[in-house]
């Protein structure tokens, strides 16, 4: 939605978009990226490019951010160093950034207090240092999780500068054997911000053939790309016929992604993190056409290699974010390319049985059919946006207080005329409702897409005993998150 004080590309996102769209021509010719890996401890930094003032994670005297690999009932140590300029060249709510930032573990079912997943508390401003020891617990569903920094009015700013990476809680090929010999590919979509020279945005929109039409009812023009592991359009690698496992996440702050691959269909084992036989053991993979990936979310897919006669490409399609959001064109985001079957990296796989946690369909089934426990109602006005008509400060008190070990029957409403993701920390829902109308494949996520002049019903699991404390829920679109639209919530 354009209002008032909206966030604008500012002198360093043209300076890194002019970079990148020096070496279009080179980039559609690369090969994607393979990510830095990293186990526990972690030294992570934040840093000020000196050339564009961006934000930036500083790992292994590189500017590339690690995929975290943890096991369940291991302990995450991260020492992350705030060495952001003192004085910020850019803007976060129509004011310099005061540059202070932590770490949210996105998805992971563990404490919200300090030294763990604490986004309200534990802060660092330039110069200081924080210390976080997070505990995983042994029943944490394997699977694609992501870290990024979460600091309440510049989490919008530092994420689209790309301040984020991936973790992998290790073990999923316990719930499908067969990933275990795939070529696993770790791959993070993150925003590229077009230029204003109408020739160099031009060059960009091309290189990714991106849709010129309206998409969908927003009227506005488009104003990002998506790259894939930092680079426009790479190519990914893949005999015909080779299967492999590719886990993605989808690092914008605000655009939506809807995966599409040409040659087939994606196999998918696990959304969120969380993998389809974990609540169900019945259910392994789902076949799907495309996908939807929200901001913050995540899909964990099985694909398969096309003839190599063929050209084949993974996309994005048109997403209609209502006529209060943001332009969402269909894109192209890689080209597949035929190889020679590929050696998959080693990755050791954990012994032992595949840990289940299934309700019994009696109680979920009584749980949806009660009245809601709690409604979040989202609004927005020119003045700010808002969850039950509050607009979020950090001295807040709890706006809800649930006791653990309970399932509840949660509905998100959204009366605007713009589509909003809803977040929760900490816990994974059940999705079975949309619209008022019950979904055909319920599925479980920390992530979910709550429709333009719509809602959805959430079966909210509060069961785990880790979780006690203070923590927050939100939209994920992370300018409207930092413009108000957030609450906190008491678990006890």
């Amino acid at each position: 939605m354009k209002i008032v004080g909206k966030f604008g590309i500012g002198i360093s996102g043209l300076l890194a978009s002019l970079c990148l769209i020096a070496g279009i021509s080179s980039a559609q010719n690369r090969t994607l990226p393979e990510l830095p890996e990293t186990t526990s401890p972690v030294t992570l930094a934040a840093t000020s490019d000196r050339r564009t003032g961006k934000s930036q994670f500083r790992y292994a005297g590189n500017n590339i951010p690690p995929v975290i690999r943890v096991q369940p009932g291991s302990t995450l140590h991260v020492e992350y160093k705030n060495d952001l300029a003192v004085a910020s060249r850019e803007e976060c709510l129509d004011l310099p950034c005061m540059n202070m930032t932590n770490l949210h573990f996105h998805g992971l079912h563990v404490s919200p207090n300090a030294p763990q997943d604490d986004a309200l508390d534990m802060m660092a401003m330039p110069g200081e240092t924080l210390h976080y020891s997070v505990q995983v617990p042994l029943q944490q569903p394997p699977g694609l999780y992501w870290y990024h920094t979460h600091p309440h009015g510049e989490s919008y700013r530092q994420d689209l500068d790309g301040m984020s990476g991936a973790i992998v809680v290790e073990g999923i090929e316990r719930y499908v054997p067969e990933v275990a010999n795939m070529h696993e590919r770790i791959l993070v979509l993150r925003d590229l911000v077009l230029p204003e020279d109408a020739t160099d945005k031009s060059k960009v929109m091309q290189a990714v053939s991106m849709q010129t039409t309206q998409c969908g009812t927003a009227p506005e023009d488009p104003e990002r790309a998506f790259t894939l592991n930092g680079s426009l359009r790479p190519q990914i690698d893949i005999a015909p016929g080779e299967q492999q496992f590719w886990r993605v996440v989808n690092a914008s702050p605000d655009r939506y992604v809807d995966l599409e691959l040409d040659s087939g269909p994606l196999e998918v084992i696990a959304l969120d993190g969380m993998p389809l036989a974990y609540h169900d053991p019945s259910i392994r993979k789902r076949s799907l056409e495309h996908v939807l990936v929200p901001p913050a979310g995540r899909v964990e897919a099985i694909v398969t290699g096309p003839p190599s006669s063929s050209h084949a490409a993974l996309r994005s399609r048109c997403f209609d974010t209502g006529a209060d959001g943001d332009s969402n064109p269909a894109m192209v985001l890689a080209d597949i390319v035929s190889a020679k079957a590929s050696n998959p990296p080693v990755h050791h796989a954990l012994s032992g049985a595949p840990v289940h946690e299934v309700f019994s369909p009696a109680v979920l089934k009584w749980v949806e059919a009660a009245e809601p426990k709690f409604i979040v109602n989202f609004t927005e006005d020119k003045q700010g946006f808002y969850i039950n008509d509050r607009k979020f400060q950090m001295n807040d008190a709890p706006m809800v207080t649930v006791h653990v070990g309970s399932l509840q029957h949660w509905r998100v409403e959204n009366p605007t005329k713009e589509v909003h993701p809803f977040h929760i920390h900490q816990v994974h829902f059940l999705v079975y409702a949309v619209n008022g109308k019950r979904v055909e494949d319920p599925v479980w996520l920390d992530t979910v897409n709550v429709p333009y002049g719509g809602s959805v019903d959430l079966v909210m699991d509060f069961t785990d005993p880790i979780i006690r404390g203070i923590s927050l829920f939100h939209c994920h679109l992370l300018n409207h998150e930092d413009k108000g639209m957030m609450a906190k919530i008491l678990f006890k």
